[in-house]
């Protein structure tokens, strides 16, 4: 943690500075929400994959590799090489560790999540998935730093104290992550070495506390005072415990290393945010002579590894059933490759959650991969990312649903992707899919249609998408009773080409592609 630096222009100036990763500024702090009960001893860690990660390169789709085979020959892994999770899904032979993961119950892969009308931006697809918002929403407030702002709304006024000594979020690193803005500061402190947090000095004012300057450098000391606080906390936890796995000598798994030492050694944080960069692969992505080494087979090795070691440090301190981590990404790459062994940004692509309480289970379908690709065309959004993050703030920090809308998104749909360990909610569900889906004509030239069953009532939504990722029409979104169901799909104003059908029916989300003539 170091020093910042601010200036002072004059004695009408605001000071918003960064300070060991907590954004400060002295304004009104308006609670979003009341009601909500304080976050428990439950933690979540957040590892971000930067630069976009190629999904079909690292949860490969067996079924479909005759088609890929066609699109990507010169990156494909090998069939026979794959790690197998299912007859037809398998994952990059690098992957060891979350193979393993997998086999002992501790792993959970969603396929293409995503967000509709996707921007293929490095930086505005952060700020999607760091926001929770959605693609034409701007947001200046994280996902979890509104979860926080709801719980703790006068924070950072009187904090740490008693009843609340520890950081609510720690960023591993040098950035603060924003995902835990909240409206007027971050919740997240950054740091990257526990051991060595040097005190700040809060120096001395003579300026005239009744005016705006020296309001705000008053608000500027007490910041740095209880960022002292905090560092000491910090310090104490990691010098009260020690790791029992063993870690490679990597960037991400000292990260993790560190966050399992801290989280042993008695931290009651509730969010950690590790980073690993890399992903943006648009040359040589694979070896030349061998498609199963390479910049994303040594990047994915050391996800797998940190993580294997970092969920076995979990199991010999006996802390697993506290901790749930997930992985992400901004998104996907298309799915053909280009002519430099490499991949270009795309849309949707697969996560992985892990931990001891999680299901073991496939979310969603492999995705199609069609014998004939449109230009640039990216994987068919399934899941939307926000329904995964309501479903850990539902499961893992009890947040109630209707909150969750307002935090979120209000179509949310909550998925079953932890199961009963104790956690705020204690119901386990299994994924309701429709049935007998079919689309006629298909090809169409004018219109479709749509059927399918639902066994049970059930919020539907179906929607129509281009190749890029795009949310062309919204066909239906209502509560529906159990039965057979029919929908006509206009596609008179569409240009020829190809699409893709999706159909949500309460947590289950199916695609279908279409083709207009």
């Amino acid at each position: 943690m170091k020093r910042r630096s601010f200036l002072a222009a004059g004695a009408t100036i605001t000071l918003p500075v960064f300070l060991n990763g907590m954004r400060i500024g002295a304004h009104a702090k308006p609670s979003l929400f009341s009601g909500m009960a304080p976050g428990n001893d439950k933690v979540m860690v957040l590892i971000q994959m930067a630069g976009g990660n190629d999904g079909l390169g690292m949860v490969l789709p067996l079924d479909q590799y005759s088609n890929l085979s066609k699109v990507r020959s010169n990156i494909l892994i090998p069939e026979t090489k794959a790690l197998k999770l299912t007859d037809n899904l398998g994952i990059h032979p690098a992957m060891t560790g979350m193979q393993k993961l997998f086999t002992d119950g501790k792993l959970t892969v969603v396929h293409s999540a995503g967000y509709p009308n996707q921007n293929r931006s490095h930086f505005r697809s952060t700020d999607i998935w760091s926001s929770g918002s959605g693609a034409n929403e701007y947001l200046n407030t994280g996902w979890m730093g509104r979860y926080f702002q709801t719980n703790y709304p006068e924070y950072p006024d009187t904090y740490p104290n008693k009843n609340y000594p520890d950081p609510f979020a720690i960023t591993i690193g040098s950035t603060e992550s924003e995902t835990c803005q909240g409206t007027i500061v971050n919740f997240s402190l950054t740091l990257t070495d526990p051991f060595s947090l040097s005190l700040l000095n809060q120096g001395g004012s003579t300026a005239d506390m009744n005016t705006l300057y020296g309001k705000e450098l008053d608000y500027l000391r007490t910041s740095i005072s209880q960022s002292n606080s905090y560092s000491k906390v910090i310090t104490a936890a990691a010098n009260k415990a020690k790791n029992l796995a063993t870690y490679p000598q990597t960037t991400i798994a000292g990260q993790l290393k560190n966050v399992a030492l801290l989280i042993a050694g008695g931290l009651k944080t509730n969010v950690y945010v590790v980073r690993i960069g890399g992903f943006d692969t648009h040359a040589n992505q694979v070896d030349i002579t061998d498609t199963t080494i390479g910049q994303q087979a040594t990047i994915l090795k050391q996800i797998s590894e940190a993580v294997a070691a970092f969920q076995e440090d979990l199991r010999l301190q006996k802390m697993e059933e506290r901790v749930v981590g997930m992985t992400f990404s901004e998104f996907g790459r298309q799915i053909a490759s280009n002519n430099s062994r490499g991949t270009d940004h795309g849309t949707a692509a697969p996560l992985f959650l892990f931990g001891s309480c999680v299901n073991q289970q496939i979310v969603g379908k492999n995705p199609t991969i069609a014998d004939k690709l449109q230009s640039q065309e990216g994987v068919a959004m399934q899941t939307d990312f926000r329904d995964i993050y309501g479903s850990i703030l539902v499961d893992w920090f009890g947040v109630s649903t209707d909150k969750v809308k307002t935090l979120l998104y209000n179509n949310f749909t909550k998925l079953p992707i932890l199961k009963n360990c104790a956690v705020a909610t204690a119901v386990d569900e299994t994924i309701i899919e429709a049935t007998g889906l079919n689309i006629y004509p298909n090809p169409f030239r004018d219109t479709a249609t749509l059927q399918f069953r639902t066994t049970e009532a059930a919020y539907i939504r179906v929607s129509l998408f281009d190749t890029l990722g795009s949310e062309l029409q919204v066909i239906t979104s209502q509560n529906m009773p159990a039965g057979d169901h029919q929908f006509q799909l206009d596609g008179s104003n569409l240009d020829a080409g190809y699409y893709f059908c999706r159909i949500q029916s309460g947590n289950g989300v199916q695609t279908l592609r279409i083709i207009k003539l």
